[in-house]
C-alpha cells in the first residue's frame, strides 16, 4: 500500500504547473480562558482574484500541517485546530488544470485517495476542529469544512456549492458522504444535484446557515474575531452545539428518488455524474462513512476518465478564460467612451435592452418609437423592473431613483440622439426598416457615434451600406431573455473599422457579457446552429416521423428543453422567419417548413398544450400537419440531426464565421445553455464519432475536452 506521501508525491509529479496552496498554522490563546489554539489558514500567496486551490502539492502541504497540530494535540499543548483562508477565500476544490492531466484510471483514484486520507485527518483528531469559512467556499473547500467537528460561516461570502455534478464529477473528497449524515438527505440533494444542475447554483452565507451546513454566522467585518469566540465558548462548554436528527427512514429513499428525477428532467441519463453521486447518498443512508469514502474515490476514478468531465472542464475553461479575452477582437486603446446611449424602439427587446445599459452604464438612455403610446411603455417597462429590483433588495432607493430618472422617452430622434455616443436599433427584422432607421439616426448622431443592430440573421454590411459612415456600424446581437443569456455576438461588417469594433467589445464588458466576434454570415453562429438543428427535426416530421419521436431522439443530449419548446420560447414566426433568411443563403441545407408555416399562419405560440401540465401535441396543431410517409426511429433521427450540425459547424470553420470551435461552443454554452457535460456541442460530436463520419476530422485535437493519448 502506498502512503499518503507517496500518493501526493506521484501526482504532484504529474502537475508540475500547479499554482500550490500552503497551510499556514499560526498560534494563539483563545478568549475566556478557553486555552491555546492552531489555526491553519489555507493560502496560495496571491489576491483574491486568483482564488485558492487544491492540487497535490497542496493537499502535501495541508497534510504536513496536520502532522504538526496532530503532535501539539497529542502532547496536551492545544486544545483546538481551525481552519480558514486568505482575505475573501476559503477555497475554492480542486485544480482542475490537474485533473486535465491525468491519463489513468489508478491517477484519478490516487487523486480520490490522497484527498480523503488528508482531510479524514480533521476529524480524527484528538482535539475538536473547526472550519470557518470566511470567503468563497467551492467543492473540495467546502468538503475541507465537512470533516471538521464545527462550522461557522460568514455573511459576506457570495458563493459557497458542491459544483462538481455540473462539471461532471461527484462532490469526492467526502461531500456525498458527508453532507446528507450532516443535514439530511433532502437538503443534500438540493445541494449537490439541483444547485449544480440549475446552472450551478450558488448559495450565500445566510442559507448555508440554514441549511445547517454552519453551526454559527457572523458578519463578515469581524468574522474571525467572533469565530474564535465562539470556539472558546464551544471548548469551555458555555455553548453546546445541538443539531436536529437527520431522518434515516423513507424521507432518505425519497430524497434520492427526487433527485433522480431531477436529474432525469435536466440531463436525461446523458451525463453519468448526478446518478454516481445519488448511488452515493443512497448507500451512506446507514451512516457508514468509511464504505461512502470508498465509493466516491472509484466513481472520481471512473468520471475522471469519462468524455462528460473533460468537456465539462473545456467548458468551464471557455466560460472563465476565453470569455475574458474575446479572439479577434481589437486593441481596447480604441475604444471611445460611451456617456449617453440611444435604443430605437421602444417594444419588448429594446425596453429589455434599455433596462441592462442604464444598470450597468449607467449613463443616460433615450428610447424612441413612431408614436407616444409606444414610448410611454417602452420606458414604463423599465421603471416597473427597477421596482421589481428594489422589492427583491437588489438596488436601494436611492439606486432606484438614479436608475429611473437615466431612462427617458422621446418621439424626437434630432433631440433624443443628437448627443448619444452608441445608438442601438431594435425595430422589425425587416431590411428596409432597419436600413431607413439607420439613414435617420445617422443624420442626426454626432459623427463618432456607434450604430449597432440587435438582428438575429439579417446583414450588417448591406445594412450599412447607404450611409455615409459605414464603418461605424457594427452588430450588437443579444439573446433572449436579455438579462438571463450571457452572450452577445459582436458582428463585424465589411466596412466596420476597428475603434467602432473596439467601442463594443468595450462596452459589451461593462454590461457583463460575453462577447464573441462574428463575421458578417447569415444568421451569425447561434441562430445558424439551431437552426439546422431545428430544420432537420422539423424535416424528420414533416417526412411522416412523430412529432414524439422526433422529439425523444434528441434526449440523449441532454439539452435544457426539447427541440420545440425551444421553438416556443423563441416564437414559431421568429423561427420561420430565420429558416427563410438562412433558405435564401443556402437553400441546399436550409429548408422553409410548410408545416411551420401553417403553424404560424394559424397564429399558433407553439406546437404544444399544457392543459396535462405536461406538453402534449395541440390537436388543432396535429391536424394542420401534413406528413409523409417516411418513418424514422430514435437513432435514425439522432444521427441525421447530428450529422447536419457536424456539417453545419464544419462549413462555418471554413468560412470564418468564428475563430476556432471553441468559439462555436462559447456561444451555445452562452446563447443557447446547451450544458457543460457536451462541452457545447463539438466535444460530443468528436467523442461520439460524428465529425470523422460527416467532415473526415476531429474539431478539436485529442486530448482537449477528452482524455489525453
Amino acid at each position: 500500500m502506498s502512503t499518503t506521501a507517496e500518493l501526493l508525491k506521484g501526482a504532484a509529479e504529474l502537475f508540475p504547473d500547479e499554482v500550490v496552496t500552503q497551510a499556514h498554522v499560526r498560534h494563539l490563546d483563545l478568549p475566556q480562558g478557553a486555552g491555546r489554539f492552531a489555526l491553519i489558514t489555507l493560502d496560495n500567496g496571491l489576491d483574491h482574484t486568483k482564488p485558492t486551490t487544491i492540487g497535490p502539492q497542496s493537499l502535501a502541504n495541508l497534510n504536513a500541517a496536520l502532522d504538526q497540530v496532530e503532535k501539539e494535540a497529542a502532547a496536551g499543548e492545544i486544545k483546538g485546530v481551525g481552519v480558514t483562508g486568505k482575505p475573501f477565500i476559503f477555497a475554492v476544490g480542486a485544480d482542475l488544470k490537474g485533473v486535465e492531466l491525468l491519463k489513468r484510471r489508478e491517477d484519478g483514484l490516487a487523486i480520490g485517495k490522497g484527498g480523503h486520507d488528508v482531510f479524514k485527518r480533521l476529524s480524527g483528531l484528538s482535539v475538536p476542529t473547526f472550519a470557518y469559512y470566511n470567503g468563497a467556499s467551492m467543492g473540495g473547500g467546502v468538503e475541507i469544512g465537512l470533516h471538521c467537528s464545527y462550522r461557522t460561516v460568514s455573511t459576506a461570502i457570495p458563493a459557497f456549492s458542491l459544483p462538481e455534478v455540473f462539471l461532471g464529477l461527484v462532490p469526492g473528497w467526502g461531500g456525498c458522504a458527508l453532507l446528507p449524515n450532516l443535514i439530511g438527505a433532502d437538503r443534500a440533494v438540493k445541494v449537490i444535484i439541483e444547485n449544480s444542475l440549475n446552472q450551478n447554483k450558488q448559495l450565500k452565507g445566510k442559507q448555508v446557515y440554514e441549511l445547517g451546513i454552519a453551526d454559527a454566522i457572523f458578519e463578515g467585518a469581524d468574522f474571525l474575531e467572533q469565530s474564535l469566540i465562539w470556539t472558546a465558548s464551544v471548548l469551555n462548554g458555555q455553548l453546546e452545539v445541538i443539531r436536529p436528527d437527520v431522518d434515516r427512514g423513507e424521507a432518505w429513499d425519497q430524497a434520492v428518488a427526487r433527485g433522480k428525477a431531477f436529474a432525469d428532467g435536466k440531463v436525461h441519463g446523458a451525463a453519468p455524474a448526478a446518478y454516481r453521486a445519488l448511488d452515493i447518498i443512497a448507500q451512506v443512508k446507514d451512516g457508514d462513512l468509511g464504505a461512502g469514502f470508498d465509493a466516491e474515490d472509484e466513481a472520481l476514478a471512473d468520471l475522471i476518465m469519462g468524455g462528460e468531465l473533460r468537456s465539462g472542464i473545456y467548458a468551464f475553461n471557455l466560460v472563465q478564460k476565453r470569455a475574458k479575452r474575446p479572439a479577434g477582437a481589437p486593441d481596447k486603446s480604441l475604444a471611445r467612451p460611451v456617456s449617453k446611449v440611444g435604443v430605437v424602439g421602444a417594444g419588448l427587446m429594446a425596453s429589455q435592452l434599455a433596462l441592462l445599459f442604464a444598470r450597468r452604464l449607467e449613463v443616460p438612455v433615450v428610447l424612441t418609437d413612431i408614436d407616444q403610446a409606444r414610448v410611454d411603455k417602452g420606458v414604463g417597462y423599465v421603471h416597473e423592473e427597477i421596482d421589481k429590483l428594489l422589492l427583491k433588495g437588489r438596488v436601494n432607493q436611492d439606486k432606484a431613483n438614479r436608475l429611473k430618472a437615466l431612462v427617458t422617452g422621446s418621439l424626437d430622434k434630432a433631440a433624443a440622439f443628437g448627443d448619444a455616443d452608441f445608438v442601438i436599433e431594435a425595430v422589425f427584422e425587416e431590411m428596409g426598416v432597419k436600413q431607413q432607421v439607420f439613414a435617420e439616426v445617422e443624420a442626426v448622431v454626432p459623427e463618432t457615434a456607434i450604430l449597432a443592430t440587435n438582428t438575429s440573421s439579417l446583414s450588417v454590411s448591406e445594412m450599412a451600406s447607404k450611409l455615409k459612415h459605414p464603418e461605424r456600424v457594427v452588430g450588437f446581437h443579444f439573446f433572449n431573455p436579455v438579462a438571463v443569456l450571457p452572450l452577445l455576438e459582436i458582428v463585424r461588417g465589411e466596412r466596420t473599422d476597428d475603434a467602432s469594433l473596439a467601442t463594443a467589445f468595450a462596452v459589451a464588458k461593462k454590461l457583463k457579457k460575453t462577447a464573441v466576434l462574428v463575421k458578417d454570415a447569415p444568421a451569425f453562429v447561434v441562430n445558424r446552429i439551431l437552426t439546422r438543428f431545428m430544420g432537420e427535426i422539423q424535416n424528420v416530421i414533416d417526412e411522416g416521423t412523430p412529432v414524439e419521436t422526433a422529439e425523444k431522439a434528441i434526449e440523449p443530449l441532454g439539452l435544457p428543453m426539447s427541440p420545440l419548446v425551444l421553438l416556443e420560447l423563441v416564437g414559431p414566426a421568429i423561427g420561420l422567419h430565420v429558416s427563410e433568411t438562412l433558405n435564401r443563403a443556402f437553400p441546399e441545407r436550409f429548408t422553409v417548413s410548410a408545416n411551420l408555416a401553417a403553424v404560424v399562419k394559424a397564429g399558433k405560440r407553439g406546437f404544444y398544450v399544457y392543459d396535462s401540465g405536461k406538453p402534449e401535441l395541440d390537436p388543432e396543431v396535429a391536424a394542420l400537419l401534413q406528413q409523409g410517409d417516411t418513418v424514422l426511429t430514435e437513432e435514425q433521427v439522432r444521427d441525421r440531426v447530428l450529422d447536419a450540425v457536424a456539417q453545419e459547424i464544419g462549413l462555418m470553420l471554413e468560412e470564418g464565421v468564428v475563430a476556432e470551435a471553441q468559439d462555436i461552443d462559447l456561444c451555445l454554452i452562452t446563447g443557447a445553455g446547451w450544458p457543460f457535460h457536451l462541452g457545447g456541442i463539438t466535444p460530443y460530436l468528436d467523442r461520439e464519432g460524428v465529425s470523422e463520419r460527416v467532415n473526415g476530422k476531429r474539431f478539436l485535437s485529442p486530448g482537449v475536452a477528452s482524455v489525453p493519448q
